[in-house]
Parts: C-alpha cells; structure tokens; sequence
C-alpha cells in the first residue's frame, strides 16, 4: 500500500477537487462510497453552524473515509473548522490559496494531516519544509485559479516534484480516465485529484448548462482567463470568441466574484465556465461510481 492511501484509508487513491461554492453532501458521500476519497470544498463556507451540518449530512451519508479542502488566505476560521472536521472523525484535509506555514501548525496540533495543492515543483518542495504531509500538484492542464506566468504541464511537473520532494505526490489536470491515471501514476505520482470529471458526473450539484459545456468543448476549447493578478482556465464560448477576434481584453470583461452567480445559473456571459483542457475528453454524463471504476479498471 502507497503512503498516500495509508494517509487517506479509502481504497483508490482518487481525491475529489473542490470546486468553488459547489459543497454537496451527497456529491463527497458518492465519491467515498466509490471507493475514493471525498472533499468537501470550504473555501468559501465561513460559517460554522453551516461547515457542521455539511460535515454531519455527508456522515449520515457515508461511514466511509472523506477530507475537507481549506483556502488558507480566503477564510478566516479555518482554525475553528479543522476542529469540527476533527471532531467529525476527518483526519485528512487539502489546503490550498495561502501559505501553508500559517496552518500546518494548527494542522499538526490537531493531529491530522494534509496535502498542500500548488502550480510547482519549488513550491511543492517549500511546501513540505512548510510542514504538508504530501502534495497535490496542479499542472496547467488544470482547471480553477492559475498563475499569469509560465506554467508546467504535468508530464513536466509530476516528474520534477516527485525528484525534488520525498512525501505523496497527487497528479492535478489532464485525468478523466484510466489512460491519465496510468499516465500520472507512470510520471511518480502516488495519486490523482479528479475536478472536471466529476464535475461533469451525474451526482454533481453543476447546473446542466455547465455540464454540457464541458462536453461540447473540444480540442483547445479552453483559455486561461487573466483576473488582477492571477487567471482562471475556463471553457471559451462564443462571447469569447467574439472577443477575440475584436481584440478585446478578458480582463476588463470578467470579474471573479460574479462566478457563482454564472455558474449556478448558466450565465456564462457573465463569467465563463470553469473547467480545465481535459474537457475535451468527456463526452457524457455519467455516474460518479463509473467514473472512478473505469479509471482504475
């Protein structure tokens, strides 16, 4: 058994990757129940009446093993969190958006442990100095928030972490099936962290718009889109193009904070659909329990 399973107790080394304000109960119970590991995204959930009951409904659902992921600089109770996911039986938890030395500490205190997502190898090895149990490298295949600057792909990143870090490497971008997940395990990753795919997948709270998005979109159908001082891979739409050919400037158009609101409505006018190139790749819903049994088939 790999040292990242013995970490996470499930049976696939699958992680679910949280994605925004989609926080599903059942969505983390399929998952887990599966046979990977659910993550309750909590980025963006502050309120810790709210954290308990979404930590207490996905228990209802499940006795089976299943983490949380925390932005360390977009909620200011984490702290208070890690205590009720610890209290909910949680022992393992993702970190991401932050410095990892301002929660590790209070990781460590807990008696639980973490893997911290990064976009490279330096930061990977900084992160584990940093006190993170292992990492989810997020190459810029990826979907959600990327860097402006130059970025690795994973058949480059997987590799020059695994060299530079002695701790579970998790392979992010490019996996929606078995082919990917052999590949990354190839590259020395320990395991892969699923968002796109799932995001596609039956059980996923994604509004059916977002769903046939990503469906439809085909070779290079995706773009990193500049916000302030970081980007977003989204699924270009013909606003988009249009834009483009008019030379016009992502960064004027899309604001971050109208992303809820878009992709719970399916306005993608007003903030395009995230999601990350291997949406080129998935051609139909389907449930959450075949996604991952094809994949380790």
């Amino acid at each position: 058994m790999s040292q990242l399973l013995e970490m996470l107790g499930c049976q696939y080394p699958i992680l679910q990757g949280p994605i925004g304000e989609l926080y599903d109960p059942g969505m983390v119970a399929a998952v887990s129940e599966a046979g990977a590991f659910g993550v309750l995204a909590l980025g963006f959930v502050s309120d810790l009446e709210q954290v308990k009951a979404l930590v207490g409904k996905i228990r209802e659902l499940t006795d089976k093993p299943f983490g949380a992921n925390l932005m360390i600089s977009m909620n200011p109770n984490n702290d208070q969190i890690l205590e009720i996911l610890y209290e909910a039986g949680v022992r393992v938890v993702t970190t991401s958006g932050g410095s990892p030395k301002k929660i590790y500490p209070k990781i460590k205190e807990m008696g639980m442990q973490g893997l911290h997502v990064t976009l490279s190898a330096p930061m990977a090895a900084k992160s584990v100095e940093a006190g993170a149990d292992g990492v989810v490298v997020s190459g810029t295949e990826s979907g959600g928030l990327r860097t402006l600057g130059p970025e690795s792909t994973n058949f480059i990143l997987i590799p020059l972490t695994c060299d530079m870090v002695k701790a579970p490497v998790v392979a992010a971008g490019g996996v929606a099936d078995k082919r990917g997940y052999r590949a990354a395990m190839a590259l020395g990753a320990q395991g892969v962290q699923i968002g796109t795919a799932f995001l596609a997948a039956e059980e996923s709270p994604a509004c059916q718009a977002w769903k046939e998005a990503i469906m439809q979109c085909g070779d290079a159908g995706t773009v990193r889109v500049p916000l302030g001082p970081m980007a977003m891979r989204a699924i270009m739409n013909p606003k988009m193009k249009e834009m483009v050919s008019q030379g016009e400037d992502f960064s004027k158009e899309y604001n971050l904070m109208n992303a809820g609101q878009a992709w719970r409505s399916g306005d993608f006018d007003l903030f395009p659909a995230g999601a990350g190139q291997v949406s080129a790749l998935i051609s139909k819903i389907r449930p959450v329990k075949d996604i991952i049994q094809e994949m380790v088939s």
